[in-house]
């Protein structure tokens, strides 16, 4: 997940920001009218598509938008008009839905399944191509290894394919908990938790010594320490079990695509940035790697075949996880991070993160044999306007302003034909100024320079959010990114992914803007280009 900040998640459509209002003929909405109505098609919320059901009537509903936008012209308030670029006609773009986290409990059963029928129902009927689902290690592997309880999730993926959605699914080796946006808690396997018990440099592990229990660390990738099995073989033998187990599922091209966990939240990343060890946006994270015995072992030979064995270490003046660059002998400007030491060491650091990649996704292809598969890179867009980009460098990215850190990961993934799925596309650099103008964080920039690195590659790229967005300003960034103006070459997102499936998400007057948000990735087009309605508080703020 790219922490994108603790900051707010959901950031309403203002006047000021949309620009001045304009006088528009339309007849004017009640709360509840608004709330009830439907941009395009009259698909309805999650209400609806009960009364549907149910076979109740929903002809006293509030008419479609199109319906009120041809309504009387004697009342020309309703609306705030502002600059909307049009969509239709453009690339259709694939559109999911992230499930709930905690959606498949412990004993591997679905939590609530009625209401989740419900729930999907609601989606597929504003045509939204497919879902997002987690398949949980610590729940299908949890007692005893290479013994895996699939129950739970084929019952959820029968539900799926009933009604006619698509799945992508997330090989999810990492723990959930502890960051932003996880609700529930889902531990590594119990039989990895004892090995760790006894042996705790199975787990990452920061300068003062304290574990990360969020994943495994990398430097045992070949190590046989988990009952005889190195974390590879591990590894391999869950994704071939799901593979063998849901093979129907991929013969009848239900499952589109496979996305490979690499470490914490599912990314390709050091956990650099823990909230559970105190980290708050925006430091600068620590370098997790160094301190755990395998990885220690791995950077001093390397320090050795350079012929500088004491550059074997970690650095010792980058301060904490809630540094800010310039208060580090390490990351300020002209500090240790350009020094012949400082290259030396990010040069390995992101080596051994880019050759994790590298060979989980050799397992993952023999697994899946040739069926789509991707990888997750988070957005650590924070302290990108410095010169070291110093949170990047602590997460395994080597992307200092004199360096590109993601043209070698973008031809890694090349090397395996996976795909790029990128978060924070929904960001925008002046608002995070606004709200955390000392980070210097610049969102659109990153974006920008990994996809166009990605597209370089020439491998599909896709995107997430990387918080909750339920606004229309949010919604238009996602597209601009989505489908980049004038792009000569035409270079679009193959697909995207929303976070993620709440209630939030289908309350009526969230659930029309998200529709409307669908048809525009689909490049269909909307009635009310450059109109947005207007509220209570919309008029205040005039």
């Amino acid at each position: 997940m790219a922490i994108s900040s603790i900051h707010t998640a959901v950031c309403p459509v203002s006047v000021k920001k949309l620009g001045a209002p304009a006088r528009v003929s339309a007849r004017r909405w009640r709360v509840g009218e608004w709330r009830g109505a439907s941009t395009l098609s009259g698909a309805r919320p999650l209400v609806f598509a009960k009364a549907k059901q149910r076979g109740e009537s929903v002809e006293d509903r509030a008419p479609p938008i199109e319906d009120q936008l041809a309504g009387d012209d004697d009342d020309d308030e309703s609306f705030v008009h502002f600059d909307e670029r049009d969509f239709a006609g453009t690339a259709s773009v694939p559109v999911y839905v992230m499930l709930p986290l905690g959606l498949i409990d412990m004993n591997s059963e679905v939590v609530e399944p009625e209401e989740l029928l419900d729930q999907l129902r609601t989606l597929k009927s504003v045509n939204v191509d497919g879902v997002m689902v987690d398949c949980w290690w610590g729940i299908v592997e949890s007692h005893t290894p290479q013994v895996y309880n699939w129950s739970g999730y084929k019952k959820l993926f029968d539900m799926i394919r009933q009604l006619g959605l698509k799945l992508q699914v997330v090989m999810s080796f990492h723990e959930c908990g502890g960051n932003v946006g996880d609700d529930v808690h889902i531990q590594l396997p119990q039989w990895v938790r004892e090995i760790g018990e006894t042996n705790p440099d199975i787990y990452f592990t920061d300068r003062a010594g304290m574990r990360n229990s969020e994943c495994l660390t990398w430097g045992i990738d070949k190590q046989r320490v988990l009952r005889g099995r190195t974390a590879l073989e591990v590894y391999f033998d869950y994704m071939r079990s799901f593979r063998v187990e849901f093979d129907e599922f991929f013969e009848e091209k239900i499952i589109t695509e496979i996305e490979v966990g690499l470490g914490p939240c599912g990314e390709l990343r050091y956990p650099s940035y823990p909230a559970q060890h105190g980290w708050k946006y925006p430091g600068i994270g620590e370098f997790q790697q160094c301190y755990d015995k395998y990885l220690m072992k791995s950077l001093k030979e390397a320090a050795e075949v350079r012929g500088h064995s004491f550059w074997g270490r970690g650095p010792d003046n980058t301060e904490s996880y809630n540094s800010t660059p310039h208060g580090t002998g390490f990351f300020r400007d002209g500090g240790d991070y350009d020094s012949y030491y400082g290259r030396f060491f990010l040069n390995w650091y992101s080596r051994v993160l880019i050759d994790h990649g590298d060979r989980v996704l050799s397992m993952a292809n023999l697994a899946f044999e040739g069926n789509s598969i991707a990888a997750k890179l988070s957005g650590i867009h924070w302290w990108y306007k410095t010169a070291s980009h110093a949170a990047e460098l602590t997460a395994g990215f080597y992307n200092p302003s004199n360096r590109d850190g993601y043209g070698p990961i973008a031809a890694m993934l090349k090397k395996h034909d996976a795909a790029l799925n990128f978060t924070c596309v929904e960001l925008r650099t002046l608002d995070q100024h606004e709200d955390f103008p000392e980070a210097l964080a610049d969102p659109e920039g990153l974006v920008w320079q990994v996809l166009n690195a990605a597209w370089d590659a020439n491998i599909p790229v896709a995107s997430e959010n990387a918080l909750p967005c339920y606004d229309r300003e949010g919604y238009n960034k996602i597209l601009e990114n989505a489908k980049p103006l004038n792009d000569p070459d035409g270079r679009h997102l193959s697909c995207f992914t929303y976070l993620r499936l709440n209630t939030t998400l289908l309350e009526s007057q969230n659930f029309v803007e998200f529709e409307r948000f669908v048809k525009r990735m689909h490049g269909e087009a909307v009635s009310d280009l450059g109109l947005l309605p207007r509220t209570t508080q919309e008029t205040k703020l005039e």
